[in-house]
Order: structure tokens, then C-alpha cells, then sequence
């Protein structure tokens, strides 16, 4: 392989997209990826105007369009009685504050869109089968060798090999923080969901230790569900916990919106819930990271893909800046955003424990100051939606 700029470990969301925001930048780029062919696992995903301002800037938003759902609401409903508890309005007031609205859509469609932008561009090149086991660098360059042995060398090394980065392992031998709680997720077509329900909407329902989410993606055509739990019989090191019999113990009683969800989940797959501690550094020398490989965290802000989003842009912008000094430019990209992805992080920590609050004082309370909010108080999301500091021609905050 000849020596390109860049290599990007992991050709997820954040590395496809890292990859276009380095190439935007006058980078070229080697993305190589572990699976057999790039593509993305998983149902749904949201994306919040942080992330539709840096999809803009790849010039991508049409062809997101095409695909997505632009809900009118994101809601909070009582899992047991249906109650609302609260909601924010996505429609005009919300847009014109943030900028861009908010969209859903299928993981696999979003994917598809960032491969084929990169497919696009010829500074980049996408290469399978290539699952990384050790970067070293030396005065040559940084060299990342792969399971077989094989060596690729480049000037810098982006790690965005997710949750069990690799990579990761150069600046922390940290393991993944387990919340003890399992996710199934699955699309249905929308003809299977119950007239009365409502599709106009991101609908989660909270209970204790429980939560599901819905909302229809793919242009309308399929309803994605995920349900998630805490598992009564967690077992360190072992897969024999969260199991689909727990599952239906856990939501037993529970609205009949909610029950229809159980009914028709996908239980093939099981999806284990970590995050990682934060981190002060993921930067040495011509090595960083980015993604869920630099900060992992639990999904109840929906900002998982949508901080490694922000990432690539915020990158993209040091790499302009600071040329071919790759160590500088890590370096001040980590000292934006290791801050910003670390208080992402814990807020959604503590958000998981607010909406699946046991105790009922504790919900009492929280449903109390629930009760008080409008749907168009944005000062709550603010600091997640209003970030630009990548700098969006459109909104500069």
C-alpha cells in the first residue's frame, strides 16, 4: 500500500466519517476496517442538529433526506400507565434555534451514505478484513499491524475501532464499565404497529430498570423498537444474563403499547451496555483517537454516532489548521473535545438513572419538574444541540 496520509482504524459511523472530514481537510486517507465488508449493525439511530450541521458540511444532508424521518416531538410516557411526562418540540421554533431539525433514520442507511461519499472521493481508500492488533510509531512513521502480520505505515493513526478499541490501549489499559443493563433492538414494517399508535413522534417509555424506545425510519416504511433492561441476574465475564425470559419478567404489566413492543422484538441478538470512565488523554504523538473508541458512552442522550460526528469536524478543522503537524493538531483536538465527550458522557449516566428510577420519592420528583417543563423550553438541551465549535457557517456558538 502506498504511503497515504492518514489511516483510519474502524470503518464505522465515526471512521467513515473522520475519513471525509480529513479528506475535506487535504488529507489522504486508508480506512481499514475489521468485518468482512463495511457496514453497520443495529436498527435506528437519531441525529440531532450538532450532527446535521457537520452532515451539512459533507455535503450530505440531501441524500440524508431521502431516507429519514424529521419527528415532531420527542416524548417521555410512563411505560405502566402511558401517561406523558414530557416532551420537546422538534418543529419550527426548534430549528430555527439550533439551526437544523432533527431526523431518524436506519444505522444502515446512514452508513451506506458515508461509504458512498467516501467511495466518492479518491483521496480515500476503504479496505476490509483487516482487523488491527498494534500501532507502533517510530521516526519512519506510524505503523499499525494487522491480525495476520501484515504492516500498513502512515504519517498519523486515527483509532475509531469502537467500544474494544485496540488502539485505545496505547494511552489506557481502562476496560469497558458495565451498566448491568442489555438492549434488544429490531424494525418491524409499519403495518404491524397498532393504529392508535403514534408515528409522528421519538416516543421513550420509562419505567423503573426499563425503557423502550420507538420511532418509524427508512422514509416511513419500518418502525424501529428498542427495549432495554437491567438484568435481574447479571453475571460478571459471561453471556447468560439479559436473556429474553428476563425480559418478559421485567415488562410484565406494562402499557399495551409497550407489551406490543415485547411481542414483536427481535430477540436473535443481545446487546451488553458499557460505556468507559473518561479519560484525559487519547492523543501520543501522531496517534489519536475518536469516537466510541476515545469515549464511549451509554446511549440515553441518543449521542453515541452524533459525538463522532462532532469529532470528525472539530478534527477536520485542526488538521486545516495545523497542516502536516499531525501531533498539534491531535493535541488540540483532544483539548476541545475531551471535555465536551466527557460531560456527554456522564450526564447520560446520570440521565439512565432518572428515567429508571426505583425509588418513588425519586419519581415522584421527577415527574413533578417534568410536569412544569413546555415542549419549547430548549435551555435543557442548549449546550447539546447549540455545540459548534467546528464551525458551521450557519450556527456559531
Amino acid at each position: 500500500m502506498a504511503e497515504n496520509n492518514l489511516i483510519i482504524v474502524g470503518g464505522g459511523i465515526g471512521g467513515l466519517a473522520a475519513a471525509l472530514g480529513a479528506a475535506k481537510a487535504g488529507n489522504s486517507i486508508t480506512v481499514l476496517e475489521r468485518a468482512h465488508e463495511f457496514g453497520e449493525v443495529g436498527a435506528g439511530i437519531q441525529l440531532g442538529p450538532n450532527a446535521m450541521a457537520v452532515l451539512d458540511s459533507y455535503g450530505l444532508l440531501g441524500e440524508i433526506a431521502k431516507v429519514a424521518v424529521f419527528p415532531q416531538r420527542l416524548v417521555l410516557r410512563d411505560a405502566f400507565s402511558g401517561k406523558e411526562l414530557v416532551a420537546l418540540d422538534l418543529g419550527d421554533q426548534f430549528k430555527e434555534r439550533f439551526g437544523y431539525s432533527y431526523c431518524v433514520l436506519h444505522r444502515s442507511d446512514l452508513h451506506r451514505i458515508l461509504f458512498n461519499a467516501c467511495q466518492a472521493i479518491p483521496a480515500i481508500t476503504l479496505l476490509n478484513n483487516q482487523e488491527i492488533v498494534s500501532v507502533d510509531e517510530t521516526e519512519a512513521g506510524v505503523t499499525v499491524t494487522n491480525a495476520k502480520g501484515e504492516k500498513f505505515t502512515a504519517k498519523a493513526v486515527i483509532g475509531a475501532d469502537g467500544l474494544k478499541s485496540n488502539i485505545r490501549k496505547v494511552f489506557s489499559d481502562d476496560q469497558p464499565v458495565t451498566s448491568e443493563y442489555v438492549a434488544y433492538r429490531g424494525t418491524i414494517p409499519i403495518s404491524e404497529i397498532s393504529p392508535d399508535s403514534n408515528f409522528d413522534d421519538v416516543i421513550m417509555w420509562i419505567g423503573p430498570n426499563l425503557h423502550v424506545v420507538q420511532y418509524p425510519v427508512r422514509g416511513g416504511k419500518l418502525y424501529n423498537q428498542v427495549v432495554v433492561f437491567k438484568s435481574y441476574a447479571y453475571k460478571e465475564n459471561s453471556d447468560d444474563w439479559g436473556t429474553p425470559e428476563e425480559m418478559e419478567r421485567r415488562f410484565e404489566g406494562c402499557h399495551k403499547h409497550v407489551r406490543q413492543a415485547i411481542d414483536f422484538i427481535q430477540r436473535q441478538i443481545r446487546w451488553p451496555m458499557f460505556d468507559r470512565n473518561p479519560i484525559d488523554n487519547w492523543t501520543k504523538g501522531n496517534v489519536t483517537l475518536l469516537g466510541d473508541a476515545a469515549h464511549p458512552m451509554l446511549q440515553y442522550l441518543a449521542q453515541g454516532g452524533v459525538q463522532a460526528f462532532e469529532d470528525s469536524a472539530y478534527l477536520a478543522k485542526m488538521l486545516e489548521e495545523h497542516g502536516n503537524n499531525y501531533a498539534e493538531a491531535f493535541k488540540a483536538y483532544q483539548e476541545e473535545r475531551i471535555p465536551r465527550t466527557a460531560k456527554v458522557q456522564t450526564t447520560a449516566r446520570f440521565y439512565g438513572e432518572i428515567i429508571h428510577a426505583e425509588d418513588p420519592v425519586t419519581i415522584a420528583v421527577r415527574d413533578a419538574y417534568f410536569e412544569k417543563r413546555t415542549a419549547d423550553e430548549y435551555d435543557v438541551v442548549d449546550w447539546l444541540y447549540g455545540y459548534r465549535k467546528f464551525a458551521s457557517d450557519k450556527v456559531n456558538s
